[in-house]
């Protein structure tokens, strides 16, 4: 039986764990605001909002509906439209009207539930408001009008004094009164039961459900998030450890990620909507083997080790250069899952880029991506790691390229000299996002990118290509 609270309703049902959560919400409980779009989790009209009990206050995340299983939102609050409408508009619906934000309808709950989301999170700026959207696609306003509507939120909010954050938003309409009771009546849920061995198991589901959705939609799942506990990111004796459940989201937001690798929200605005890095978690997107999968292109140059753990408890420890054995075949037995993921903390002044080309610059799956990881010392190339998706099988650690250039001095001879070598090194096959010869191509502009972007000085574009 999954427990959890809809909107101001408690809700226990004994449908299957991975039910789709935007069917049940509209075929079970007639709640007919949250729309059926792309399923893919790409347009954002079935946005809702989803709030975890942590220390004693909710923290409410939005997340696309389409592609989160019941199983993911036990023991935990769901937020539709309909749990946000009450006696009078919330300040997010009137500045919609007020600015002609909407025409056909059909997105505009999906954008009012993200801006509430936003409202929600103790965030001011409109540059967080934007990005609280950036998952919501509509195709009648051109934005500009939604845009309008933001700055209208966004002065509203300004008005916020610290303390009662939460009584402040219902003393101003933007949640109904109900949103205070949610922390105790959490509590008194049941907990998720128990892993039963015969399940397979998820992470957020987010590729998953646009793989298989209907076999998936009708199965009961183990999963790798819990109910009330927070996931962790740490620094122990000289490692950094990720446990498996933490979502892009709670990597973008972490002080310690952010204090060890530069530029961090940089790199990973580029992964993915608000919604979906809401969900998606680290060992999901390492397990899935996707050749492109940003966050194992990422982690591969910090040459990080994955921790495995069995259903009898034994741990084994594996380089993640070592998990990718094919194309989509992993070392990974069954009845193991990937308990975390660490690395070691790299020497002061490393410095380390993250590029990437898709067809979209945001929101979309990469053509090629690739990282690198530099340590140059009196301008002698030290160590270096170049990871690059997109052009084999496999996330590839470019090992023949790195190992030319290091011992080697930095500079645009030896950097032009060793990409013949990275050409031999990569692999890719033409296919919908681009040919083979444009990926090559689009990788040997990539690589020289991290350069330019890393020593300006020194790999003036102008002068150098």
């Amino acid at each position: 039986m999954i427990e959890f609270i809809l909107n101001n309703k408690l809700v226990r049902t004994d449908k299957p764990s991975g039910t789709i959560l935007l069917d049940f919400i509209r075929e079970n409980e007639k709640l007919y605001g949250t729309k059926i779009g792309c399923r893919e989790g790409d347009c954002g009209a079935c946005t809702v909002l989803v709030g975890k009990l942590l220390e004693g206050e909710i923290q409410y995340k939005s997340v696309v509906s389409c592609l989160t299983p019941l199983g993911n939102i036990a023991g935990k609050h769901v937020v539709t439209i309909e749990g946000i409408n009450g006696d009078t508009l919330s300040p997010v619906q009137s500045a919609f009207i007020d600015e002609n934000a909407t025409q056909c309808g059909f997105c505009t709950p999906g954008f009012v539930v993200s801006l509430t989301g936003f409202s929600l999170s103790g965030k001011k700026s409109n540059a967080d408001a934007i990005g609280s959207i950036a998952g919501n696609i509509c195709r009648c306003t051109g934005y500009k009008s939604i845009e309008r509507a933001v700055e209208i939120i966004v002065e509203k909010l300004k008005g916020q004094k610290s303390g009662d954050s939460l009584q402040w938003l219902i003393d101003n309409q933007f949640v109904p009164a109900y949103f205070k009771e949610i922390p105790r009546r959490l509590k008194m849920i049941n907990p998720v039961k128990d892993h039963d061995d015969t399940h397979k198991i998820i992470g957020g589901g987010t590729d998953l459900y646009v793989q298989k959705p209907d076999e998936t939609a009708e199965t009961n799942l183990n999963f790798i998030t819990t109910q009330n506990q927070q996931a962790k990111i740490v620094i122990q004796e000289e490692k950094c450890v990720i446990d498996a459940e933490c979502t892009v989201t709670d990597l973008l937001q972490s002080e310690v990620l952010d204090y060890i690798i530069p530029n961090l929200e940089k790199y990973f605005k580029l992964v993915s909507s608000e919604q979906i890095r809401n969900m998606g978690t680290l060992a999901g997107n390492i397990v899935n083997a996707s050749p492109i999968g940003d966050l194992s292109i990422l982690f591969l140059a910090f040459y990080s080790e994955l921790i495995i753990i069995d259903r009898t408890g034994n741990k084994k420890q594996i380089p993640l250069k070592e998990f990718y054995k094919g194309y989509k075949n992993i070392e990974l037995a069954d009845g193991e899952i990937v308990e975390s993921v660490q690395f070691n903390i790299p020497a002061k002044g490393f410095k380390f880029n993250f590029e990437k080309v898709s067809k979209r610059t945001h929101l979309d799956i990469a053509s090629v991506n690739t990282a690198i990881y530099l340590d140059v010392e009196k301008g002698v190339i030290k160590d270096i790691r170049i990871t690059a998706g997109g052009v084999a099988p496999i996330p590839l650690l470019l090992v023949k390229t790195s190992g030319f250039l290091k011992g080697k001095k930095l500079n645009p001879e030896n950097i032009k000299e060793v990409s013949g070598i990275l050409y031999n090194e990569i692999s890719p096959i033409s296919d919908i996002r681009g040919s083979r010869e444009y990926k090559k191509l689009l990788l040997k502009q990539l690589f020289y990118q991290h350069f330019i972007t890393l020593f300006p000085e020194m790999f003036d574009v102008k002068k150098w290509l």
